[in-house]
């Protein structure tokens, strides 16, 4: 598992999660995928396992596939936050 991977017991919207065999067998090998929380549902389900909305984030870092899924909670790796980046400033003259 990659280092740069944070455990997180409650998703919340924005997290950007790793979802993977840990959460799922179905995102298991190249299935496995980046996904933006929107929301989770807080209704009662089998013990550890949660149903979260969100959208599949491709490798330009973009949103492309709004998607529900059941995994569960203990395979979940939440993505650090990207830093923004410096914007050049101009040079006034």
């Amino acid at each position: 598992m990659d280092d740069r991977l944070l455990r997180t017991p409650e998703p919340k919207p924005g997290d950007v999660l790793l979802i993977g065999a840990e959460a799922s067998v179905q995102f298991a090998g190249d299935r496995r995928l980046r996904f933006r929380v929107i929301s989770m549902d807080r209704k009662p389900t089998y013990h550890g396992w949660v149903w979260l909305t969100g959208y599949v984030i491709d490798e330009r870092g973009l949103a492309a596939d709004r998607r529900e899924i059941f995994v569960q909670r203990r395979g979940l790796h939440r993505l650090p936050k990207r830093q923004p980046t410096a914007q050049p400033t101009k040079e006034r003259t």
